[in-house]
């Protein structure tokens, strides 16, 4: 069993963080630079976006991760360094940077940046703000690491959890910004993992892997795949445990802690899309298999005319089926039930395919909270599986409108 804390990024044994203003977003309240340090070298793992268009950044990281090792990482906001010319160069010097100033080999160094595409990115910043955010790391410092990563996002996304395993403590905890250009099937949108478990670096891939499938790899906010998404994670060891090499009762457990704290930094990236008013949750059951349900409910959140829909607080279920009948998946429309649900009731709409008489009134209420379930059972087997989006509003087009500016 595992229970959720405080500490988001440094809640685990010998993980310090910090998050300062150095000059690359014109707003001198933002904070726009982050660091994120081990006491000691860990195990590290790492996922990419799978768009073709990728941050310079990640081709410095995939190289640093090659050994399977890393102490610490440095993030900017602001700019995404990507599409430059100098921009491997601009990434490696961050590694270089990082690493002067903490004292590490800069290939032990995880990079990653966040913001406007295309613009070359400015390193004397982050040359004269790295310094001082090393002099700030400190135990307490995740809340300030959040909020240095974050571009459009509204609000920080930190989580921990702790367990047990062998009779020692163990701790996983993350950061992770993401609010627009976000699209299932990639790694994420920014996030950095740490524990102090012991685990070796292919269970710690294993492990990553599997949590993203089930959290970030089922996030939609506009049907984007973006050019920077990165999930690191990094364990020291520190908590004391046997180490994990191999998939055994430790392994699963460990895995149940890190699906759930990155489930629940999933429903924040999707509840805090870009100018939503409503974080969406599409609950699919009754799929002939794992795959099936996963494309559908992928294929529910995605649907723009959808997210309209519950962003009118409309019950228009027939784009729900919609949404199934293109989804590519082989399903038996004529068994499908939906309903909606909310902390203001669930109302059905939909049996065996077909409409069914249901209260107008009583399901706009249901459609007015800030969080909406979109249940789904397809009554064709035991997949099931749950997606995470937004509604679409005015306000995506405006920000989006005039992001550049």
């Amino acid at each position: 069993m595992y229970t959720f804390i405080e500490g988001g990024v440094t809640a685990a044994q010998g993980f310090t963080a910090s998050g300062v203003h150095c000059g690359i977003r014109r707003n001198k309240s933002k904070r726009d630079l982050a660091l994120i340090a081990s006491s000691v070298p860990c195990n590290a793992a790492g996922i990419y976006t799978l768009n073709k268009v990728k941050g310079a950044p990640i081709l410095v990281t995939k190289r640093n991760l090659q050994n399977g090792i890393a102490q610490a990482v440095i993030c900017n906001s602001g700019n995404a360094n990507t599409c430059n010319a100098d921009g491997e160069e601009k990434a490696w010097r961050m590694c270089e940077i990082a690493g002067q100033a903490l004292g590490l080999d800069p290939s032990d160094i995880i990079v990653a940046s966040t913001g406007v595409i295309g613009e070359i990115l400015p390193i004397e910043p982050i040359e004269l703000g790295t310094p001082e955010a090393a002099k700030q790391l400190n135990r307490f410092g995740s809340a300030d690491a959040a909020d240095a990563i974050m571009t459009t996002d509204t609000v920080r996304k930190e989580v921990a959890v702790e367990l047990e395993l062998g009779g020692k403590t163990v701790h996983i905890g993350g950061i992770a910004k993401g609010s627009g250009m976000i699209h299932p099937n990639m790694g994420t949108m920014l996030s950095f993992l740490t524990t102090d478990a012991a685990i070796s670096t292919p269970m710690l891939q294993k492990a990553l892997q599997a949590a993203a499938d089930k959290s970030f790899n089922m996030v939609s906010i506009d049907g984007d795949t973006s050019t920077n998404d990165t999930l690191t994670i990094m364990a020291n060891g520190l908590a004391g445990n046997e180490l994990i090499d191999s998939e055994n009762v430790d392994f699963g457990m460990f895995c149940e802690a890190l699906d759930a704290m990155c489930v629940q930094l999933a429903r924040m990236i999707g509840g805090d899309g870009e100018g939503a008013s409503r974080l969406l949750v599409c609950k699919l059951t009754g799929a002939k298999d794992l795959e099936t349900a996963r494309v559908i409910s992928k294929a529910v959140i995605c649907s723009s005319l959808v997210k309209a829909a519950m962003f009118g607080a409309d019950a228009n279920w027939g784009r729900v089926l919609c949404a199934i009948g293109y989804s590519g998946a082989e399903v038996n429309v004529g068994k499908v039930d939906v309903a909606f649900a909310s902390k203001a009731g669930c109302v059905s709409v939909c049996k065996d395919g077909a409409g069914i008489p249901f209260d107008e009134d009583v399901a706009k209420k249901v459609l007015l909270e800030n969080e909406i379930d979109i249940i789904v059972e397809l009554h064709d087997g035991d997949g099931h599986a749950e997606a995470y989006g937004c509604d679409l509003t005015y306000e995506y087009v405006r920000i989006n409108g005039d992001y550049r500016t």
